[in-house]
């Protein structure tokens, strides 16, 4: 309890010390830098701002939601790291969820490392720091890579030193960026997985490539049935799908209701089953009010 208390008491004195204008510490030479620099200190949410080098650009509102709530429940677990800018101002280096979820419960502070880097450093720092996460998409993942061999002047063979990965991977990741920008989207979107991304890579054809982007998505086609239709427009020049291979049948109990839901919503529903006995509903709408109208009738029977 004693070496709690302690911890603290030294988390509130740093925070004091960085709030006297006497004592601003500019760079690592200055002043009590030695006691600020990479230590832990609780810093007002106000005086944050977000990274503009961040390499995630959406943040999924359910798994903040949920983020907040442990936050709320256990505090802040893992400081944030930022770095400092001006009196008093810092801006985010690498954990901008938990500084979202800590704004969603309303804290006031947040644990921080705090370190001093001009903003190239900081580009540098935000872009490999966050390509070690787990939960960033293909594409963004594909985008900071690139992002550090046009801003920061790394090549690919730096840029495996200082990431941990190997070359070949990071080539396969940049490769991503020549698909079209529609494909692109679908992969952050998770509509297609990175082995369907690199079997399109193979097209050159940008129509080609939406052509076999929509029958991917239309018979949720698997990255081996990709790659099979990819060589198949490789040597016969057409991109055609085996239906009988790629496109199960949809059982007889399902088919027969089909008929019922189309009278119900008053609109031909369609329906999607995968390999894996899985699928979808399909209702369209032709205008905001009949999405208005199907909206009222689902939520008549939830």
């Amino acid at each position: 309890m004693a070496k709690a208390t302690k911890k603290q008491a030294l988390g509130r004195g740093l925070s004091a010390l960085l709030k006297d204008p006497d004592n601003d510490i500019k760079s690592a030479k200055d002043k009590n830098a030695d006691k600020v620099v990479g230590n832990i200190v609780e810093l007002e949410l106000e005086a944050i701002e977000v990274n503009p080098f961040q390499p995630r650009t959406s943040f999924n509102e359910d798994a903040l939601k949920e983020l907040a709530t442990s936050i709320k429940e256990l505090g802040v677990i893992q400081p944030i790291t930022v770095r400092k800018i001006d009196f008093n101002k810092y801006q985010l280096v690498s954990g901008e969820r938990r500084y979202r979820a800590s704004k969603i419960v309303g804290l006031k502070t947040v644990p921080a490392y705090i370190r001093i880097a001009n903003d190239q450093e900081s580009l540098e720092m935000a872009l490999v720091e966050n390509i070690q996460r787990q939960d960033l998409d293909p594409i963004e993942i594909a985008l900071s890579y690139q992002r550090l061999i046009d801003e920061i002047d790394l090549t690919q063979e730096q840029m495996s030193e200082r990431i941990g990965k190997n070359r070949s991977t990071i080539a396969n990741y940049l490769r991503l960026l020549k698909l079209d920008p529609i494909i692109q989207t679908g992969m952050r979107d998770g509509f297609l997985s990175m082995g369907h991304g690199r079997a399109l890579i193979n097209v050159e054809d940008p129509d080609v490539q939406l052509n076999i982007y929509e029958k991917i998505i239309q018979a949720s086609l698997s990255v081996r049935d990709t790659e099979q239709l990819v060589r198949s427009y490789q040597k016969n020049g057409k991109a055609s799908v085996n239906k009988k291979n790629t496109t199960p049948s949809i059982p007889s109990e399902i088919n027969s209701s089909l008929k019922n839901f189309s009278e119900y919503f008053g609109a031909k529903v369609d329906v999607k089953v995968s390999k894996k006995g899985n699928g979808k509903l399909i209702i369209p709408f032709s205008s905001e009010e009949d999405f208005k109208r199907l909206q009222k009738l689902i939520e008549g029977e939830a």
